[in-house]
C-alpha cells in the first residue's frame, strides 16, 4: 500500500468523530451515557437529553467539556421541534442521533392494561419517530447525517413478559427499513444496534430476582458472558463514523451470539 493511500485511509482515523455534534435521548444514565462516553472519546460534541437533570448535570461533569444537557420530556411530542432547533441554534447542526431513550414493562400480557401498553408505545416508538422527522428533515436538507435506533433482542425473538415492549422494538426495526428508503439517497443513513443482556445495574437486578431467566438467558449465549455498556458504545460510534459511510438499514445484533444461540 502506498503512503499517499495510508496518509488517505488513516488522517483523519475513519473511526474518527471529530467536528460531529451527536444528540443522545436518555443520554444521562445506563446505555446512553455509555454511548455518549464513547463518542465523546471518539471526538464527537454530545448532547444529552431526559427528564432528570440532576441526572443530566451529572452526567456532563464525568463526560467532560464536551458534552451539554437538555432537559426534556420526549413523551411530551409536541416540545420536540422546539427542543430540537433550540439545540441547533446553540451547539450547531446535529449530525448524529441516536434514541436510546426508552422503558420497559415486566407484565404478563392478560395484564398489561391499554394504559400500560400505550405509556410503552408512547415512549419507544412514537417519541422515536418524532425526534427522527425533525432531525431527520435537517439532515436532508443538508445531505449528510447518521440515525441510530436502539431495539433489542425482543424484536428477533418471542421473550415472554414483555409484550408492549417488543411490539415497540419490532416497529422501530421495520421503521429503519422504511426509513432507509426515504433518506438514504440523501446521504442520511438509518440503523440499528440491538443490545443482548448487558450489564447494567438495573438488568442484574432483573436478573438476579429471576434465576430461571438469568439461566435461560446466559445458556443461550454462545460466548458465557454479560456485554459490557461500551460494547454498545462502540458500536454506535462505528455506525455513526465514515468506516460505516455503506452501512444504512442495518439492525446491528451486539449479544454475544444470543440471537443465534441455542
Amino acid at each position: 500500500m502506498s503512503d499517499s493511500v495510508n496518509k488517505e485511509t488513516l488522517n483523519p482515523p475513519i473511526f474518527s468523530l471529530d467536528g460531529k455534534l451527536a444528540l443522545i435521548t436518555g443520554g444521562g444514565s445506563g446505555i446512553g451515557f455509555y454511548i455518549a462516553q464513547c463518542m465523546v472519546q471518539a471526538g464527537a460534541r454530545v448532547v444529552l437529553t431526559g427528564r432528570r437533570e440532576p441526572v443530566l448535570q451529572e452526567a456532563v461533569d464525568t463526560l467532560g467539556a464536551n458534552a451539554s444537557y437538555f432537559v426534556n420530556d420526549i413523551t411530551q411530542l409536541t416540545t420536540i421541534p422546539t427542543l430540537v432547533e433550540a439545540i441547533e441554534n446553540k451547539c450547531g447542526p446535529i449530525d448524529i442521533l441516536v434514541n436510546n431513550a426508552g422503558i420497559n414493562m415486566k407484565k404478563f400480557a392478560v395484564e398489561v392494561t391499554d394504559e400500560d401498553f400505550d405509556k410503552v408505545i408512547q415512549t419507544n416508538l412514537h417519541a422515536v419517530f418524532s425526534m427522527t422527522r425533525e432531525c431527520g428533515k435537517r439532515m436532508i436538507a443538508r445531505k449528510e447525517g447518521s440515525i441510530i435506533m436502539i431495539t433489542s433482542m425482543a424484536a428477533l425473538y418471542g421473550i415472554d413478559r414483555v409484550v408492549a415492549y417488543t411490539a415497540s422494538k419490532s416497529a422501530v426495526a421495520g421503521m429503519v427499513k422504511a426509513l432507509t428508503t426515504e433518506f438514504s439517497p440523501y446521504n442520511v443513513r438509518i440503523n440499528a444496534v440491538a443490545p443482548g443482556f448487558i450489564e447494567t445495574p438495573m438488568m442484574l437486578t432483573a436478573m438476579n430476582g429471576d434465576i430461571s431467566r438469568r439461566d435461560k438467558a446466559m445458556d443461550r449465549t454462545p460466548m458465557g458472558t454479560w456485554g459490557k455498556p461500551d460494547d454498545i458504545g462502540w458500536a454506535a460510534v462505528f455506525l455513526a463514523s465514515q468506516a460505516a459511510k455503506f452501512i444504512t438499514g442495518v439492525s446491528l445484533p451486539v449479544d454475544g451470539g444470543n440471537s443465534i444461540g441455542f
